[in-house]
């Protein structure tokens, strides 16, 4: 994965709800530290994003996009 933000952030999916648009993803990046990021529901299926699965947070600017390898 190459992307020109600086800050991308790995960690673990700890939780997922799923909206009617919208999906609100949870990643842990370290004990106890969390960061949480609203997706569309398209992107977060596309991503296969699931529970446990490794995701990085990356952060540009006031975004917060999450991505998988």
């Amino acid at each position: 994965m190459k992307v020109s933000a600086r800050n991308a952030l790995k960690g673990k999916v700890k939780a997922i709800e799923v909206g009617t648009v919208n999906t609100e993803v949870v990643l842990e990046i370290a004990e106890g530290v969390e960061i949480t990021a609203i997706i569309t529901k398209t992107s977060a299926e596309n991503l296969g994003l699931s529970v446990g699965k490794e995701a990085y947070a990356v952060v540009k600017a006031s975004d917060v996009i999450v991505a998988v390898d």
